[in-house]
């Protein structure tokens, strides 16, 4: 952690990705993709560059941009049933166990680009207790990097952009929480080179607390 980051943040709720930053899916997302890629033509290399934070049909967008955006779609239900049934390699990023128990009676929600299927096979197969509020892939019309997702979220949850603190992992997933006016918690290795506000390396670095006033407070650990 830079001299310069916050060793505390204090919010009113948290909103969650899923796959990188509760969730290690990494495993399943490359074999799922780099089959994709093949039947595409492309590099899988360099494929897995854009996959992550995005909704399938997005990515495909962005790696095949003069391909109609109805075959994006029909692929992309094909990749969400075949990650859905793939949960061989699929665990919780180290603390996450602990960190999902410290939130138990906070306000926070689920923001994913997975659908609500696919939530809930990998929350389940990592043994994460799964929010009761959140946005997945049907709630929106828009993919991360689009900050809809989180800013219905905020929405539900009752709280203000301002008031939240995001947790991701990818480029859009902290390019969405940013255009939400949200700060972000960056965790994991892919998170660090997109200048979250705080960087952890994962969730154990973390110590969640209700304030006084009620607010949480996030600390990172040394």
């Amino acid at each position: 952690m830079a001299a310069t980051t916050p060793a505390t943040l204090t919010a009113r709720a948290l909103l969650l990705d899923m796959d990188g930053t509760l969730v290690n899916s990494d495993a399943v997302v490359e074999r799922c993709w780099r089959r994709w890629a093949d039947r595409q033509g492309l590099d899988g290399d360099e494929v897995l560059k854009v996959v992550h934070g995005r909704q399938g049909y997005a990515t495909m967008a962005v790696l095949l941009p003069d391909r109609p955006m109805d075959e994006n779609h029909a692929d992309n239900r094909v990749m969400l049933a075949e990650e859905t049934a793939d949960l061989d390699g699929v665990v919780p990023v180290p603390g996450a166990p602990a960190f999902m128990a410290a939130l138990a009676e906070l306000p926070h929600a689920l923001v994913t680009s997975a659908d609500e299927a696919l939530a809930q096979a990998r929350m389940g197969a990592a043994q994460l207790p799964m929010p009761e509020t959140r946005v997945t892939a049907e709630c929106v019309g828009a993919s991360k990097p689009d900050p809809e997702g989180f800013l219905k979220g905020a929405a539900e949850l009752g709280f203000a952009p301002a008031d939240c603190v995001v947790f991701e992992d990818s480029e859009a997933g902290i390019e969405a929480g940013r255009a939400a006016g949200m700060r972000i918690v960056g965790v994991g290795p892919r998170a660090a080179a997109f200048a979250p506000d705080v960087h952890v390396d994962d969730l154990t670095r973390l110590r969640v607390e209700r304030t006084a006033d009620g607010s949480i407070a996030l600390t990172v650990l040394a």
